[in-house]
């Protein structure tokens, strides 16, 4: 078991990196070259800038039973399609029976914006979703 970042954008790094070094995974960081990510207790592999130059350096990396995080729900449903357990930043995990919804938002969204459309952007980050990512982190480290 070890645990991916999807590190391009995201704010739960160091909180993986303690659960990580906490039980003992493996962790493995991935961002292209516009980021710089060095964290004591982790690999870093910096990719080619690129449109998902990361999800797919990161896809063909994964494994049965390692844990992802991503906010990308096509690199989430990838990772399920082989064995992973991805999880969102805010801890919330990606599975067969959800991914299908959230790809479909995704989509429609997409599709808005194609259209000039605009769409609300998130909310400020919250220390609650930090707690709540760091709690389901936690809870699947234990389970597995």
């Amino acid at each position: 078991m070890r645990i991916l970042i999807d590190a391009d954008g995201c704010p739960v790094v160091d909180i993986t990196l303690t659960a990580a070094k906490a039980n003992g995974i493996e962790c493995i960081i991935l961002c292209d070259t516009s980021h710089y990510f060095e964290r004591e207790g982790a690999v870093t592999i910096t990719v080619s800038k690129g449109a998902d130059s990361v999800d797919y350096a990161l896809v063909n990396m994964v494994r049965k039973g390692d844990f992802v995080v991503t906010q990308d729900y096509g690199l989430a449903a990838m990772c399920l399609a082989r064995g992973a357990v991805p999880i969102s930043q805010d801890g919330m995990v990606y599975s067969d029976e959800n991914i299908g919804a959230l790809l479909e938002q995704r989509a429609m969204a997409q599709k808005v914006r194609r259209a000039g459309g605009r769409l609300s952007g998130s909310a400020k980050r919250t220390g609650g979703q930090d707690a709540a990512f760091a709690s389901k982190l936690s809870e699947l480290i234990g389970t597995w």
